[in-house]
């Protein structure tokens, strides 16, 4: 069993039908500042720290008929060893839908809960690459070639950044847009 104390909400994902518009609320009114976005826009993700790549991912896809509106729950469990170790406890449950991957900024196992609710448990990375980036990891792999494997994936990304120059940078934009 994990640690509770390890574990924090890292993100959450939200189903937008206007994006424009919601990027724009996020942005002016609760001084969130875009951090990364799809090449349509969509995702978006938005930040209020430099220490946190995103906290809010604004998604395209909400339909004005659906109540769909929470894309997913996102827990940081702080290490790429908690992520492998819960990893197992989710393959061996109800769980559906398990879906491992490196986001290069994260290590991350994405499930649907027994009512289908998408949660992602995930754990930061060292680096910094643009988003959005998805790759299929083998999380039964040693934690050590998982680290040099992604590490190496990420140097050979355009955009690529050791995360503490990231959030330097990102600090430096928040102030700007402060």
């Amino acid at each position: 069993m994990l640690e509770a104390s390890a574990t924090r909400l890292g993100h959450v994902g939200l189903f937008v039908s206007d994006m424009p518009r919601m990027v724009d609320f996020y942005r002016r009114v609760l001084g969130f500042v875009v951090t990364d976005a799809g090449a349509t826009g969509s995702p978006t993700f938005l930040s209020r720290s430099a220490k946190d790549h995103h906290q809010v991912v604004l998604v395209a896809g909400r339909d004005s008929g659906t109540r769909d509106m929470v894309q997913q729950l996102s827990f940081n469990l702080g290490s790429l060893e908690a992520v492998q170790q819960v990893f197992h406890r989710i393959a061996d449950s109800d769980a559906t839908d398990l879906r491992p991957i490196t986001h290069g900024i994260a290590w991350s196992i994405y499930f649907r809960d027994p009512e289908g609710n998408r949660i992602e448990m995930f754990a930061d990375t060292d680096w910094y690459v643009p988003q959005p980036c998805a790759v299929p990891i083998d999380l039964g792999m040693p934690a050590s070639q998982l680290r040099s494997e992604t590490e190496a994936y990420c140097r050979a990304q355009p955009g690529f950044l050791p995360l503490p120059e990231w959030q330097a940078d990102f600090a430096r934009k928040m102030a700007a847009a402060g």
